[in-house]
C-alpha cells in the first residue's frame, strides 16, 4: 500500500483556485481490503480528508484519491 501526496505540478481544471490538496492511496491486489478500508478510514476521521475517487483496475488493484480543502491561517499580529 503507497501513499503519495500529488504536487503542485499536477494541476486540476476545477481546482484553479487551489483550494484543495490531494493524497493518493494505491492498493495493490496482493494487500487486504479490511486494511485498505481501515486506513482509509482513518484518513477521513482525523486527517478530515474526504473520499473524492476511487478507481478498481483490471489485475485487482485499487486506487483512491482523497481531498481536503486547504486551511489558509492569517496572522492576527
Amino acid at each position: 500500500m503507497k501513499e503519495h501526496f500529488l504536487t503542485s505540478s499536477v494541476q486540476r481544471e476545477r481546482d484553479i483556485l487551489r483550494q484543495y490538496e490531494y493524497l493518493v492511496l494505491t492498493v495493490s491486489r496482493d494487500d487486504s481490503l479490511p486494511d485498505a478500508r481501515r486506513r482509509l478510514v482513518e484518513h477521513s476521521e482525523y486527517g478530515k480528508w474526504e473520499l473524492e475517487r476511487s478507481k478498481l483496475y483490471l489485475g485487482g488493484g485499487r486506487r483512491f484519491w482523497l481531498r481536503r480543502r486547504v486551511m489558509q491561517v492569517q496572522r492576527t499580529v
